[in-house]
């Protein structure tokens, strides 16, 4: 059954916990056990990625499979594959190759990306932003607010609205999920709080729909009445799983594009391998096959010479008994 389907490895990479899972891509669903792990502490590099690894291996073994493209999401600005900013995670992790890194250990290539795009992409594809057109944003409201922005189904990556300055300060020190835990607010109290971000956003984009993701969209019906903004705002369908499902298609597709540019490489040197081959022969007179070009060019072989007779009276040896 495994080979049957379209299958890649999904890490989400959060300030309080690693998750990865096998995904069927085609559908978007899990087709191993979702794990989680607690993220190290400190978040270096070094012991994320010792992680990841173990994880990817760790679900590739309940699927019977190795080798699968693997996606991360990471909470940063993620361009080429090397991140570039770090708010909830260590510094350490500013400019540091992932992709890289983690494919020289995996010993394959892995697709790096902001973790809000990848949930993002999950929500586009498969939950509540699909088929939406215009302006749609999607939230991931956890330890931080992370943020994508799609423009009829397009995404504009790396936007990070959650470190967009409200009062003097990161937005998401109000906003996140986390905020409130830590503030010990009211579901009314954080709901304004929530309502004031999402009014700045409102101003500066005007979305058509904004999609609010992560574990506190389970309790979606505490908060999203109490918001103002002209904007229809729905939960999210995919919760928290879906950073993991949005990397594992990134991963695949990312796969597939280099399988698909590989052939196509490989198609274009054996043409021209072939064209080299015709001008050598049109170089040389000779044709494929043998025998040499006719006077004049017309291509076809020169006739071959026919054997002379054997003077009279003599035998032609050829024919000796």
């Amino acid at each position: 059954m495994v080979g049957q389907q379209r299958l890649a490895v999904g890490i989400d990479f959060g300030g309080s916990g690693v998750k990865a899972a096998v995904v069927d891509v085609e559908g978007g669903v899990f087709v191993s056990e979702r794990v989680r792990v607690p993220t190290p502490t400190p978040s270096v590099p070094a012991a994320v990625v010792d992680t990841m690894t173990r994880l990817v291996r760790r679900v590739e073994r309940q699927v019977g499979a190795t080798g699968l493209p693997v996606g991360v999401g990471i909470p940063g600005v993620v361009i080429d594959g090397v991140v570039k900013t770090a708010a909830n995670i260590d510094a350490g992790w500013v400019d540091f190759p992932a992709e890289t890194q983690l494919g020289r250990l995996l010993k394959r290539p892995v697709a790096a990306l902001n973790d809000a795009d990848g949930a993002g992409i999950a929500e586009m594809r498969f939950g509540a932003g699909h088929d939406e057109p215009g302006t749609v944003i999607v939230l991931t409201l956890g330890t931080g607010v992370g943020s994508a922005i799609f423009i009829d189904g397009h995404l504009f990556p790396n936007t990070e609205l959650g470190h967009m300055e409200i009062r003097g300060r990161d937005a998401e020190r109000r906003s996140a999920s986390a905020a409130r835990i830590k503030r010990g607010l009211s579901w009314k109290a954080w709901a304004a709080d929530l309502d004031e971000h999402l009014q700045h956003m409102e101003k500066l984009f005007s979305p058509r729909l904004f999609i609010l993701g992560g574990g506190v969209s389970k309790n979606a019906d505490r908060f999203i009445p109490r918001l103002t903004v002209r904007a229809n705002v729905v939960p999210a369908v995919l919760r928290n799983d879906a950073g993991i499902i949005g990397a594992a298609v990134v991963a695949y597709e990312k796969a597939q594009l280099a399988a698909r540019t590989a052939a196509a490489a490989q198609k274009a040197e054996a043409a021209a391998l072939r064209a080299a081959e015709r001008r050598a022969s049109r170089g040389s007179g000779r044709v494929p096959g043998g025998g040499r070009r006719a006077a004049g060019g017309s291509g076809a072989a020169d006739p071959a010479p026919a054997e002379a007779a054997a003077p009279e009276g003599e035998e032609d040896p050829a024919s000796a008994g």
